[in-house]
């Protein structure tokens, strides 16, 4: 458990990319493609968070940027987790740069904090959703509410590390993963029991339970 209660998803397997890491550096192929198997699923998943649909077409450019420098880089696996979400995330960014757009087509939320507080039940909900619903909803958050999530979540840094990617303050990423819990949570309880003739995923009507 984290700071002020919220939970950091375990990476039982950084130890294992550490070491995938180092012989990757020292010119293992082999290794190299450990690392590429262990990295990609959630690089992939916070791209197209990002990006949507030309998410696998970042991430090549994010991994040639990878094994260019990977010589250059220092620390341990959920160092190496943090460092590749960083340069993931600045490929995204020129990515949307040259299409002159937003992610998803939406503008930023303006920044109003709030406190954090525990949101264990949120998160547990998160976990029952299949990827592919739990990004979909996740896309539908502000911009910095969607990243923090998807950093904390699908990546699995903690707030330190989050807040490096984002160039933030880890309390203002506590935060927004607060707030775009707290709306996801939201969203889930109005969907959990619909309505006759309402399909799951859609927004709840004003007489739904």
């Amino acid at each position: 458990m984290g700071q002020r209660g919220e939970p950091r998803r375990a990476q039982p397997d950084d130890g294992a990319l550490g070491v995938a890491v180092a012989g990757a550096q020292e010119g293992d192929e082999a290794a190299f493609a450990v690392v590429y198997r262990m990295v990609q699923p959630g690089l992939l998943g916070y791209l197209r968070g990002i990006v949507g649909g030309d998410a696998e077409d970042v991430a090549s450019e994010a991994w040639l940027e990878i094994a260019r420098d990977l010589g250059r880089f220092r620390g341990d696996g959920a160092g190496f987790r943090g460092w590749t979400a960083t340069i993931a995330r600045h490929r995204a960014l020129d990515h949307l740069r040259r299409l002159k757009a937003r992610p998803r087509g939406t503008p930023i939320e303006r920044e109003v904090l709030e406190l954090p507080g525990r949101h264990d039940t949120a998160d547990a909900a998160l976990e029952t959703l299949s990827t592919e619903y739990a990004l979909k909803l996740i896309a539908g958050l502000p911009r910095d509410q969607a990243e923090a999530v998807l950093l904390r979540t699908v990546i699995g840094l903690d707030a330190p590390a989050a807040a490096r990617v984002l160039g933030k303050r880890p309390g203002a990423i506590r935060t927004a993963s607060h707030r775009g819990l707290k709306r996801l949570a939201g969203r889930l309880a109005a969907e959990e029991t619909p309505s006759p003739g309402r399909r799951p995923g859609t927004d709840a009507g004003d007489g739904a339970v």
